[in-house]
């Protein structure tokens, strides 16, 4: 039933188009092709609604037991540099709408200071370039279906994420948004925000003074709406109704002496949470879902949002690994709090009852299930666009079975 209110909702379900494409020509296996979508392709035929629509579909299918998905695992492993870790990171999930993905990451991590915030930086081969691709795959055949770079649908997912909670949690009347952080996060959950509230005023703060000033220009000019650059974290909480912590601190960077009443809380980053003063004025967490169990194995990383392995010592660990890794992820926040996504959806239960609420909203360790929904419909827009480039699927195949 939830999986079918949300499709009616969102236009209803239509079999992918890949899937088309390889019912017609079922019997020409050898011009099958494989597409290699950049981030400008995905940046030409992928919206805000059409993602949010998505995860939130995706998000029903997981309830409903149509879809699966497992927490983000990393490995880690010490390089030459006692500065530097190298880490490869996955998540993956698919569903009974047509595909499956797998998100891979190779990253060389450092831990560095940025306005006396430790912060994780992260790069391959050289700053300023990084590794990320989803392999999305046909579950009727097992094709490849493409490869995509992982940026702009990163971003994407991850504002998606902060709108969808926006939507169920914050004030109708939310007008106000109050953002710590400027980069490529808060640009997307500024757009997601604006999808679902009527904003009119934007205060952001970030360390740095250009960023910031450069970031408040450009949502002037975007959204046409009132922006104040703060020259102080705390300025940002002032009348604000929805709170966006959008950075990779790997500490949380929140300030629950600043909060005010009835403001929504949407945090993102290496920290992943509030700080334990914003989560004892927490009234309810919304969370979107956890990822379902393994078979035989109930307890296994229960509501973690990341699992990690390390070929390291303790000592290396403590001084290198970030506290969220060390923790093995973390789980729910505000737990004895939270309301489920399914259950609103349904009516079974209320996100917010008062104004003058503290809320918060959190995604769960549904990662996996993000990259299949709105990797497959990147595929589709740009197959349909005519963008990507093509490789032959027989490229990708092989005559000995493994």
């Amino acid at each position: 039933m939830l999986a079918a209110r949300i499709a009616a909702r969102n236009g209803g379900f239509e079999k992918p188009t890949g899937m088309q494409a390889q019912d017609s020509r079922s019997h020409e296996w050898e011009e099958s092709v494989a597409l290699i979508i950049n981030n400008d392709h995905v940046a030409q035929v992928l919206t805000m609604e059409d993602t949010m629509a998505v995860l939130e579909q995706a998000y029903a299918d997981l309830v409903t037991r149509q879809g699966v998905c497992r927490p983000r695992i990393d490995l880690q492993i010490p390089t030459s540099d006692e500065n530097k870790t190298y880490q490869w990171g996955t998540m993956e999930g698919g569903s009974i709408r047509g595909y499956f993905a797998i998100r891979m990451k190779s990253d060389v991590l450092t831990q560095e200071m940025r306005g006396g915030i430790p912060t994780e930086e992260k790069y391959c081969v050289r700053p300023g370039r990084w590794c990320g691709l989803i392999l999305l795959t046909s579950i009727e055949t097992g094709e490849p279906l493409a490869f995509l770079n992982d940026g702009i649908l990163q971003h994407m997912r991850v504002g998606a994420d902060g709108g969808i909670g926006a939507k169920f949690m914050s004030r109708e009347d939310a007008e106000v948004i109050g953002m710590l952080g400027s980069g490529g996060m808060s640009r997307s959950n500024m757009e997601a925000i604006t999808c679902v509230r009527d904003i009119k005023k934007l205060q952001v703060f970030s360390p740095t003074k250009a960023n910031r000033e450069a970031f408040a220009a450009e949502m002037r000019a975007k959204y046409g709406i009132e922006v104040v650059v703060c020259d102080a974290p705390e300025q940002v909480y002032r009348g604000a109704d929805i709170l966006a912590a959008l950075t990779d601190a790997t500490e949380p960077v929140t300030d629950g002496a600043c909060l005010e009443p009835g403001t929504h809380i949407i945090v993102i980053g290496g920290s992943g949470a509030p700080d334990d003063a914003s989560i004892a004025k927490i009234d309810v967490s919304l969370r979107f879902g956890n990822a379902p169990q393994p078979w035989g194995l109930e307890e296994f990383g229960r509501a973690k949002s990341r699992l990690t392995y390390a070929a390291m010592t303790e000592e290396v660990a403590k001084k290198y690994m970030s506290p969220d890794a060390k923790r093995g992820g973390r789980g729910a926040v505000a737990e004895d709090r939270v309301v489920w996504l399914a259950d609103i959806l349904e009516g079974r239960a209320k996100g917010r009852t008062g104004d003058d609420q503290i809320t918060y909203s959190e995604r769960g360790n549904l990662q996996g299930a993000q990259f299949h929904a709105v990797a497959g419909r990147a595929y589709e827009c740009a197959r349909k666009a005519g963008l990507g480039h093509e490789i032959p699927t027989e490229w990708l195949l092989q005559d000995i079975r493994d």
